[in-house]
């Protein structure tokens, strides 16, 4: 089969690997429809993500049909359409115990995002996907390829560490930092808990319009008066919830900079270097500082909304492109502001 393979900071190709197998009774082998390349996935490229190895198949999102099962798969069979989840989930850890499969302690790294990290991922023709019962979704018939992809990941990742972990209530003003994918999730996802101010911030114009299509209130052009700008929006006091979506050090100082007093600052962006705050001035303000992996405990649910037509998911989706042309997708949404692009959507 083809596959975009990991060759260390910078290098990258599509070219012919052997295809999955089974390799233990809980695994399914799925053969992907429609899949997309994550932010997550450009910051592996620029090493940003150490762990991630020579040879290894990027990606962690996908739609597909089963067509392996090992034999102590129940919920799945051959045929049957699903959702791969970007985390994969034992269930019988006490982390997924506790509804907490981000830490799944089933790998010797502890952590639930194997797929395209710590195994071979879902930029590829097939996958293989551990522990399908608890890491495979039922995709209803009505439901798009399209709609369903960013269910893997984008959606649930800006509905839970932003919106929930972020702790969203009725009549809340909410600010969010980058208007990505991820950024437009939270967005989209902020309308289920009733705030009553979102307000946008970023460089790109187009990506501004899309936030208020998305459900924002507000945008700000992010520059030197951005602090000022969001004060003027929030009666001087700035916002309840303040989302970082991007994954800068400079992002998530303004971030900070932007919660009022007993505020919620909700760090989404995936980092790869330190960042300073000041917390000598940060401290008498009651902040509430969070940041983490996606569980993907939401996708369920959120399926449900998409299925309703409440979230409409595939607005994400701006270009498409066939599977194979893997290599100019990626460009398109490496130079994203250029391209007014939001993610890309590859078919097989």
């Amino acid at each position: 089969m083809k596959a975009l393979v990991y060759h260390g900071p910078g290098k990258k190709a599509w070219e012919e690997v052997p295809d999955p197998q089974i390799l233990a009774p809980t695994d399914a082998i799925v053969k992907i429809d429609t899949t997309t390349i994550c932010g997550t996935d450009l910051h592996i490229l620029g090493g940003d993500v150490p762990a991630v190895t020579d040879g290894r198949i990027l990606g962690h999102e996908g739609v597909g049909h089963v067509i392996a099962v090992g034999d102590s798969v129940t919920n799945f069979k051959v045929g049957d359409r699903v959702i791969v989840s970007c985390i994969s989930k034992c269930g019988v850890c006490e982390y997924c115990q506790k509804g907490f499969p981000d830490h799944c302690q089933a790998n010797e790294a502890g952590v639930g995002w194997i797929l395209g990290h710590m195994i071979d991922g879902t930029l590829a023709e097939q996958v293989r996907v551990p522990f399908a019962d608890g890491s495979l979704h039922h995709l209803p018939e009505h439901v798009t390829d399209e709609q369903a992809v960013f269910l893997s990941d984008s959606l649930p990742t800006g509905y839970e560490v932003g919106v929930l972990a972020g702790q969203v209530r009725p009549g809340d003003t909410v600010a969010v930092v980058g208007t990505g994918a991820v950024g437009l999730a939270a967005i989209m996802t902020t309308s289920l808990w009733g705030a009553s101010k979102v307000i946008a911030i970023d460089t790109n114009e187009f990506r501004l319009q899309k936030a208020l299509e998305f459900g924002a209130t507000d945008t700000v052009v992010s520059g030197p008066n951005t602090r000022e700008e969001v004060l003027a929006l929030t009666d001087g006091l700035g916002v309840d919830v303040a989302m970082e979506c991007v994954g800068y050090p400079e992002t998530l100082q303004l971030t900070a900079s932007l919660a009022r007093p007993r505020g919620h600052i909700a760090n989404l962006g995936v980092h790869g270097k330190p960042v300073e705050l000041p917390l000598d001035t940060m401290w008498i303000g009651n902040y509430t500082l969070t940041m983490g992996l996606v569980d993907a405990t939401s996708t369920a649910t959120l399926l449900k909304m998409v299925a309703s037509g409440k979230l409409p998911s595939e607005k994400m989706g701006t270009h498409t492109f066939a599977l194979n042309d893997i290599e100019e997708a990626w460009d398109v949404f490496a130079n994203a502001a250029k391209n007014e692009a939001i993610k890309v959507v590859l078919k097989a």
